[in-house]
């Protein structure tokens, strides 16, 4: 029964601090025996001043949280599924991209978020992720991962079911879905939105979060989560503080899952 550890993050804009903290992150995971760690979105840089931010975002070569992530990786001998970072993409916006690291320090895939945060809350807050990042086009999965097969996602992604309708039809055994979301639509989503697509996907949820207030001004949820297929929660970091939170992922649990309610099975083409 693999162990995985689950890193809630204050991310801010200094992207070396950050690196410092994922870092640590990844040999205090492998020193407590966990065989895989998960990262929120946007690990490396949390900015949402862009012309600041600018200079930090680049080539995924000369990131730095991903350079120290990979080294780390190798050195602990630990998976790493680094829920985002911001990276140069072809053309004038960039990529909010995940990356999902082996052992050997190398990149085992890469997920460009699909789906764009573009919205005008009532608390006033309003974003526009797709003046500024290039939405991905690919769904991706990961074979042979401590977790089973890997299914790759990020934050707002969670609100369309297309995506995770692809995910289960690739009978995924788990899926990750790294966010930094707002105090009001956590509140209000988080916790049932994770709970329904693991519970649709027959497959175990693992959500790592950002947390508090930030540095360039916002706040973030947290409550990052583990969750079984039966959509039970098995871990809630909660929405005060960052740190390192540990679950046991029971891969048999989604057989017994899949036999109970084989919806993935029962599936059916919606007629148009």
């Amino acid at each position: 029964m693999p162990k995985i550890a689950v890193l809630q993050m204050t991310s801010g804009i200094d992207p070396e601090a950050n690196a410092d903290v994922l870092a640590g992150a990844v040999e205090r995971a492998a020193g407590e025996g966990a065989e895989m760690l998960f990262t929120p979105e946007m690990s490396g840089l949390l900015d949402r001043d862009r012309k600041r931010a600018a200079p930090s975002i680049q080539r995924e070569e000369d990131t730095a949280a991903l350079t120290r992530v990979r080294n780390a990786a190798h050195k602990a001998g630990i998976w790493v599924s680094l829920g985002s970072l911001a990276v140069e993409s072809e053309g004038t916006r960039w990529a909010n991209r995940a990356f999902v690291i082996d052992p050997l320090g190398q990149i085992a895939a890469r997920y460009d978020k699909i789906h764009m945060f573009d919205v005008d809350l009532a608390s006033g807050e309003s974003w526009r992720e797709s003046n500024a990042y290039k939405s991905g086009a690919h769904v991706v999965t990961v074979d042979d991962t401590p977790v089973g097969k890997l299914g790759l996602t990020v934050c707002y992604d969670i609100r369309f079911p297309a995506l995770f309708e692809a995910l289960g039809r690739a009978r995924c055994d788990s899926i990750a879905i790294p966010a930094a979301f707002t105090v009001p639509t956590g509140k209000a989503h988080w916790h049932v939105l994770q709970r329904a697509r693991a519970i649709e996907a027959s497959a175990f949820v693992v959500a790592a979060a950002q947390v508090g207030e930030h540095a360039d001004g916002r706040r973030t949820y947290g409550h990052s989560l583990v969750i079984d297929p039966w959509g039970e929660v098995s871990l809630d970091m909660g929405g005060e503080k960052p740190g390192l939170g540990f679950a046991d992922i029971d891969l048999a649990r989604i057989a017994e899952v899949r036999a109970q309610v084989p919806s993935l099975a029962n599936r059916c083409e919606i007629p148009k």
